[in-house]
């Protein structure tokens, strides 16, 4: 069986969790340095920390639907393959 899973570098890695402490760190900055009262501080801070949870959500969930995909077609074509193979020229 073949599978199609695409393997990232370690570079790859690094660079994504290195690019998303420093997005991080600047929205954190931001809001620290951010001329507002403690209160509207607390509401960025956890609009913020909603945003990358529901981006963090979002992402896996289509990944996962998308795989379900792929199993729900090779199961299919399995099922295809099986009925074809059993409907043959009957003598």
């Amino acid at each position: 069986m073949q599978t199609n899973s695409i393997k990232h570098s370690e570079s790859w890695h690094i660079f994504t969790m290195v690019s998303f402490a420093i997005a991080v760190a600047m929205m954190a900055g931001g809001i620290y340095f951010l001329e507002a009262s403690f209160s509207a501080k607390g509401f960025y801070a956890m609009a913020a920390i909603m945003l990358v949870h529901t981006s963090i959500t979002l992402t896996k969930t289509l990944r996962d639907r998308e795989e379900a995909d792929k199993l729900h077609n090779r199961i299919e074509d399995a099922k295809t393959e099986k009925l074809l193979m059993n409907a043959g020229p009957s003598d």
